[in-house]
């Protein structure tokens, strides 16, 4: 007999106590960074988010799309000004956001979801008022904070065998107004309203890493403050990490920063006994079967 089909036997074989562990639990996924413009890469998540639905996860995909909006705001002549390294998001430059992420970006992941045999709808923070803001800098103009989140739609969806996919895109307190979210922020607040069992941020880097460059596998909230703290984490690990504590400290069980560049990173997070990246949890094991 084929020794691969007998390796793949004994994998799925060996997946089954974390596809128990798993089943019936949020999965709260940030899709973004250099996989979202290659379509084989597309293709790989969106097969990998329809296998959790079908082994019973609820999967929610909230996704980004900077790359996108700047090549847009290039095309339409729209500069950009910053402040800390942040942009400035003026009215011209909302309306392209909005018209980016959810109507180019947010319906290729949806397509890629349905070209794998899955279910999706696509909808952003403004639908239904899943997610309203208020401004987080009046510097920056129409860059959001989430004030209130109302995720019951998502938990019909889940009920109708729906995978969600989100554009970090809101409505203000003034209904007229509309904020861009950064993805990671509002993935986070989606996954704390939602009391997730995971959330699974996908980047381009493999994890956190220490003092010494080493890539730090299991983190406790109080090890991630410190490390902030004393510059062991610093740059475009901050916003992340800061994402992962408000996140558990609004109910979320475990949050996991990954390379979303390795194949089936997600699937190797959930399902294997070696899991991928950075997990950030208070108490809770890495690895903890669900016996009926």
């Amino acid at each position: 007999m084929n020794r691969d089909w007998i390796a793949t036997a004994r994998t799925l074989s060996e997946a089954l106590p974390f596809l128990q562990r798993y089943s019936g639990a949020i999965v709260v996924v940030k899709f973004g960074g250099n996989a979202m413009g290659d379509a084989e890469a597309m293709a790989e998540f969106a097969r990998d988010i329809v296998l959790m639905r079908q082994v019973g996860v609820n999967p929610v995909v909230v996704h980004g799309g900077g790359p996108m909006i700047n090549d847009l705001l290039n095309r339409l002549g729209i500069k950009s000004e910053f402040v800390r390294g942040k942009r400035v998001t003026d009215q011209a430059t909302v309306e392209v956001v909005e018209m980016v992420l959810t109507g180019l970006v947010n319906k290729r992941i949806v397509q890629a979801i349905m070209d794998e045999g899955g279910r999706a709808v696509g909808l952003s923070g403004k639908d239904d008022d899943l997610m309203v803001c208020e401004a987080d800098d009046p510097e920056l103009g129409f860059v959001g904070r989430p004030i209130e989140m109302n995720v019951q739609v998502l938990r019909d969806l889940f009920t109708a065998g729906i995978i969600p996919v989100v554009a970090p895109v809101a409505t203000g307190m003034d209904p007229l107004e509309t904020f861009n979210v950064n993805g990671d922020t509002a993935a986070g607040a989606i996954a704390g309203a939602l009391k997730a069992d995971r959330l699974l941020l996908l980047t381009d880097v493999p994890g956190v890493k220490d003092a010494s460059g080493e890539i730090v596998t299991q983190l406790s909230p109080e090890q991630v403050k410190a490390m902030i703290a004393d510059g062991t984490i610093s740059g475009g690990m901050i916003p992340k990490t800061e994402t992962a504590l408000k996140a558990i400290e609004d109910g979320v069980r475990a949050v996991v920063i990954l390379d979303g560049r390795l194949p089936n990173a997600a699937l190797l997070e959930l399902f294997t006994e070696h899991g991928a990246g950075s997990i950030i949890r208070s108490t809770e094991p890495r690895v903890k079967p669900k016996h009926k």
